[in-house]
């Protein structure tokens, strides 16, 4: 077998390019470096990065890209792989290559790195602030949050500890069982919890969210334990600057006191009646629920996303603080997705 050349190379390129390869038109629109300057403060806050400055020498590794390290991460994201299989995608990949920016030449972060620069990003809670960011630039780019907000909650699920009934009250309690060594401990997931759906029971986290009707992006979110009711987590759901008063969502947010919440601030609830004990709900209720069903539909989509194309349903972290970095991310590349979406259907001939 001949050794791949550099017409050769261009030529693969060009073959993912008639299959539009979706990892290019990411890497045009996305405004990767105005992220630089925070993760530069992150990195040198987390003891990742030293400053020019303060280098004895130009010898040994040098860090890696700030860049580089981000669209890795939002790549596991998009692709909901671990690290490992991470750094051996990039290798393998030649989309994921040049998603990076990297020749065949070049060397790839390794799985170690990858969780190094996450831990990092986790100790500073610099997730948060780079979704912030790219929704101010979806917002400057036209995709302003316009004809009311939707929210929902869905469980992300985390590997089941195997824990004693008693140990999982100390847990509950926020303790730690005194016979668990500090590596055991390390592997114990103390934060996520259980919760019953539908009659079936998952452990782990749950992402709380609200997308804006219009568009279907991401505009805020929350990660708790997965026993956390939906209802309690929309205050901080909801978005002010979104063109509509109008709020939708399904019965389990429904209570005087929500209700009362947002008349006071001035919105419109759209949530959908349920029937209570003794007083089933009438033919007129009924039909406006499946009214605003079918606006209420449009966050499955979007969850309906996160769990087929990304695979966004299981963490593999170990705790809150993780869960929150790794949720958030997923949240972050599915808005940098749905931006790329929403820019091809605009370019789309009529």
């Amino acid at each position: 077998m001949s050794q791949l050349g550099f017409f050769d190379l261009s030529r693969r390129y060009e073959g993912l390019d008639r299959k539009r390869d979706p990892l290019v038109l990411l890497a045009k629109l996305v405004p990767w470096e105005t992220f630089r300057p925070k993760l530069k403060q992150a990195l040198l806050k987390a003891d990742l990065r030293t400053r020019a400055s303060e280098r004895k020498s130009a010898a040994g590794r040098k860090p890696w890209d700030e860049i580089v390290i981000l669209k890795a991460l939002v790549l596991q994201a998009l692709y909901n792989l671990s690290d490992e299989q991470t750094e051996y995608q990039i290798r393998d990949r030649l989309s994921f290559m040049r998603f990076l920016g990297l020749g065949l030449e070049d060397g790839v972060p390794d799985a170690t790195t990858l969780w190094l620069y996450r831990e990092a990003l986790v100790k500073t809670g610099l997730i948060e602030q780079l979704f912030a960011m790219f929704d101010g630039y979806l917002r400057q780019q036209g995709y302003r949050a316009l004809g009311g907000q939707i929210v929902d909650a869905s469980i992300v699920e985390a590997p089941k500890q195997l824990n004693s009934a008693e140990e999982n009250e100390i847990i509950k309690a926020g303790g730690t069982p005194k016979d668990w060594k500090p590596a055991k401990a390390r592997q114990k997931d103390r934060d996520a919890r259980w919760t019953k759906k539908n009659g079936h029971s998952f452990f782990g986290y749950k992402n709380h969210l609200s997308i804006d009707r219009k568009h279907k992006l991401v505009r805020r979110y929350s990660v708790t334990s997965a026993e956390r009711h939906d209802s309690q987590e929309i205050g901080p759901l909801i978005d002010p600057t979104n063109s509509c008063a109008d709020v939708w969502a399904d019965s389990a947010y429904r209570s005087q006191e929500i209700e009362s919440m947002l008349k006071k601030q001035g919105y419109r609830s759209r949530i959908h009646r349920r029937a209570t004990r003794g007083h089933a709900l009438g033919a007129h209720e009924k039909a406006g629920n499946t009214t605003r069903s079918r606006v209420r539909a449009r966050v499955e989509h979007v969850f309906g996303h996160m769990s087929t194309a990304m695979n966004a349903t299981l963490v593999r972290t170990i705790g809150l603080a993780r869960a929150k970095a790794k949720i958030g991310l997923t949240n972050l590349a599915y808005n940098m997705s749905r931006f790329a979406t929403l820019h091809r259907m605009a370019a789309a001939p009529p």
